[in-house]
């Protein structure tokens, strides 16, 4: 089956261009050894069925980026039958030197130039036949986000691909055309051949100092190792510049050149709304608080619509289960067996769902609207006081209504220290389900202002944790740097493909673990378990958290869902009034470890595809250790308290 490979910079549009025809079979996948995800689908057009890959944004092949790098080495391995380049067509000067770049893989090609119609309205014009004779390669003019002109760009892509028809490659400056000549005749045929690579563009690499193909010809032919740092050396000395940084600048005089060629800019039309907002919006001051206003809003559209929605999808779970209970035997193994289920379905449904699609749409909106950056721009100065950068802020703001789409929010983060810390510190922030915890208990019990003191201790050891994780995991970040897009109007359909592909992933993972783990759950109580498991859990309970022992059943409750922690403290405690059965500190010792202890199960699942298995195991392990810490200080406070 043909395959091909959508490439881009970021911003250019390329996720709307997927999303336009990928279908319902389409696949994340991980690339092995990485954490660099990359979306893979099956188009027919036509009649004509191929696969569709759509990598990660890269700026060039010359890339430093641990996601970009993916890229480069798919590209580089030649795993694609054709590529479409997409280029935002407002900036195709730099558009085009990635172009130039593609165009050296000797790959069959075709260009999307997309986003024509902001083009048109900047004022610029693109000869398109003039472009597609210099380049020798089809050029098809879109707007992805209404669909134009993508049909058309899949049907020629697909038959470009059958013909292997290529584009042509072209000619730097003399001295730089010498050195790459003097290179290509140093590099056997075999060599190229073995690396899967042309030897025009492998010459290339290693005149820019490609690492990781330089490595591999220093393992199979160390003699052109010293013949190939004289080269560069002789070309980094006649530009008095280093030779990666000399073919960068030849790249970008070609691009320009072909530009001026082909394009001609006139005055803009008259400035839209959209094009003043940033004055406002990305304000030192004003900015955020339009981004608190904006949080603000998406948190509660969240919080309410899941609330409004969660209760009566449990109601009727509830009555469900009641109706069974009242036509089965509740003591048999199959009303068991039903039972797990159902609450598994209903965690999902009812619990989940609720939260889930309402974040997801909220998100892809902000995100095709060209919002997103702007709120990574704005935080970035406060999240490296953790660790971290801008756009860690999304998932943690909304981690307070569910941390299953906070954690897939996580996601938008492209490098993976900032992954992994953000997944790991996430699992603190007190979910809509913890907050059930923390208002049940301390507020009711205890007062409303030490339940507003642990929000603010949550805070504090957020930040803590982020200090202590971003020291053991050091990573050279001297800062972001962050395109800012033009503000677009979003396209309803393209919006509720990106919220279902996203939503899709929870479904596949998360939710047969949710119904899975509760079935477990059921068979423990099934067969009388509780007491065993109580006691062997006595130790750490009883005897280091001061808890009665009949809580302990509660917290592995809790790992399935954090609201069964407290549904199930009556059923343990024999109570709904727990003051009468806990004391003052043993609530406030309960309710800190709840707070911070390893995540629900659905939680855990996607925090596994963000980062990982031994990630999983750290971010438990980690949490834990955290909890238990903070139960037992509080725990000697309290105590020490007149």
């Amino acid at each position: 089956m043909i395959r091909i490979a959508l490439v881009g910079q970021p911003n250019c549009g390329k996720s709307t261009l997927f999303n336009r025809v990928a279908g319902y079979k389409t696949v994340v996948s991980n690339y092995p050894g990485t954490t660099v995800d990359f979306t893979l689908s099956r188009v027919s057009i036509d009649g004509k069925s191929f696969e569709l890959v759509d990598l990660p944004a890269i700026y060039s092949l010359s890339s430093s980026e641990k996601h970009e790098l993916f890229t480069r080495d798919y590209l580089l391995g030649l795993k694609a039958d054709a590529i479409i380049n997409i280029l935002d067509s407002t900036i195709l000067s730099r558009s085009l030197e990635l172009t130039l770049e593609l165009l050296e893989l000797r790959v069959p090609l075709v260009i999307c130039l997309n986003m024509m119609d902001e083009t048109e309205r900047k004022g610029i014009q693109i000869d398109i036949q003039h472009l597609r004779r210099d380049l020798e390669v089809p050029i098809i003019p879109t707007i992805a986000s209404r669909g134009q002109g993508v049909p058309e760009l899949f049907r020629v892509a697909v038959e470009t691909a059958e013909k292997g028809q290529l584009g042509k490659n072209f000619p730097f400056s003399l001295d730089v055309e010498t050195a790459v000549t003097k290179l290509v005749s140093l590099l056997e045929e075999e060599i190229s051949e073995g690396l899967g690579l042309p030897q025009r563009l492998l010459a290339l690499k290693l005149l820019e100092e490609d690492d990781e193909l330089e490595g591999r010809i220093r393992k199979e032919s160390p003699e052109l190792i010293p013949k190939i740092q004289r080269l560069r050396q002789e070309l980094s000395q006649g530009h008095g510049r280093p030779a990666d940084v000399v073919l960068s600048s030849e790249r970008h005089s070609l691009a320009m050149n072909l530009f001026e060629h082909v394009a001609r800019v006139r005055p803009a039309t008259k400035k839209m709304l959209r094009d003043k907002v940033d004055k406002y919006l990305m304000h030192p001051l004003w900015g955020y608080m339009f981004l608190a206003l904006t949080l603000f809003t998406l948190f509660n559209f969240i919080f309410k619509f899941g609330s409004v929605v969660e209760g009566p999808l449990l109601g009727w779970f509830d009555q469900l289960a009641a109706y069974l209970a009242s036509h089965l035997d509740q003591e048999s193994l199959f009303f068991t067996l039903l039972k797990g289920m159902i609450q598994g379905l209903s965690g999902g449904i009812g619990i989940v769902l609720p939260y889930l699609i309402p974040f997801l749409f909220g998100l892809s909106l902000l995100e095709d609207i060209g919002y997103l950056p702007r709120i990574a721009f704005l935080m970035d100065t406060v999240m490296h006081w953790i660790g971290l950068h801008g756009k860690a802020v999304i998932p943690f703001v909304l981690g307070y209504g569910c941390t299953v789409p906070a954690m897939m929010g996580v996601k938008i983060l492209r490098s993976g220290h900032d992954r992994f810390i953000t997944a790991v510190l996430v699992n603190f922030i007190p979910c809509a389900a913890r907050t059930t915890i923390i208002f049940a208990l301390v507020a009711f019990y205890l007062g409303p202002n030490l339940a507003f003191f642990l929000y603010i201790l949550n805070l504090i050891i957020i930040a803590a944790a982020g200090n202590l994780l971003s020291r053991l995991q050091p990573e050279v970040s001297p800062g972001m740097i962050l395109e800012i897009p033009s503000y677009r109007l979003p396209s309803l359909r393209a919006v509720m493909n990106k919220t279902w592909f996203r939503l899709r992933e929870f479904i596949v993972i998360a939710w047969p673990m949710l119904i899975v783990g509760s079935i477990i759950l059921s068979l423990l109580e099934y067969f009388q378990y509780f007491e065993i498991i109580n006691r062997i859990f006595s130790p750490f309970t009883n005897g280091l958290l001061g808890l009665p022992e009949e809580v302990s059943i509660t917290l592995i409750f809790g790992i399935l869902r954090k609201e069964l922690s407290i549904v199930m403290l009556v059923q343990a405690l024999g109570t709904t009034d727990f003051a009468s059965a806990m004391t003052d500190v043993q609530i406030m010792v309960f309710t800190i470890f709840a707070l911070f202890y390893i995540p629900c199960l659905a939680t855990l699942t996607m925090l596994r595809s963000v980062i990982g298995n031994l990630g999983m195991l750290f971010a438990m392990v980690f949490t834990t250790a955290v909890a238990t810490f903070m139960a037992v200080l509080f725990r000697i406070v309290f105590a020490l308290l007149p």
